[in-house]
């Protein structure tokens, strides 16, 4: 005798449904709703006003009581956008935003992981032909750094000195 009823219905996960319709079925959501297209439109209209440097390193925050926060990666973007800031404050209100102040600040992104180590390769040919060259060179900094690459190369991967 199974444990579930015959009345119960199997599991089955919901449909995924588009963001839109789901936020707008509350106030609370709605709401969301609102600010997040208002950052969209922000954000579009601020790629469109700045040079593409700027663009993609600027990053709308509030709209708050006429003042407009931007966010920039580092200062020295702050400073470049601080000198756009009337002409691109005339430009928002132009477009029909009602900004009256402008607040840069800066907002360092997180670092990006470093780029792994490149792992040079070389054919055992090509390592037998940079000890050969090695040993044609009077004793000097690149006759040593030649030296040393093919050692590293050769099979066995060992340096001698």
């Amino acid at each position: 005798m199974s444990r579930f009823s015959s009345f119960s219905k199997p599991f089955r996960p919901p449909k995924p449904q588009p963001v839109a319709e789901v936020l707008g079925r509350t106030d609370v959501f709605a709401a969301l709703r609102a600010g997040v297209e208002q950052t969209a439109a922000l954000q579009r209209d601020l790629a469109e006003l700045l040079p593409d440097y700027l663009a993609t390193s600027v990053e709308p925050g509030l709209l708050k009581d006429g003042s407009l926060a931007l966010f920039t990666a580092h200062s020295a973007l702050a400073a470049r956008l601080r000198h756009l800031e009337p002409r691109l404050l005339a430009d928002l209100q132009q477009r029909g935003w009602s900004v009256r102040a402008l607040s840069v600040k800066v907002r360092p992104r997180p670092a990006k992981e470093p780029d792994p180590v490149k792992q040079a390769r070389m054919t055992p040919a090509g390592a037998e032909a940079l000890h050969s060259l090695s040993e044609t060179l009077a004793p000097s900094p690149l006759q040593a750094a030649l030296a040393r690459m093919a050692a590293r190369h050769r099979p066995g991967g060992s340096e001698k000195k």
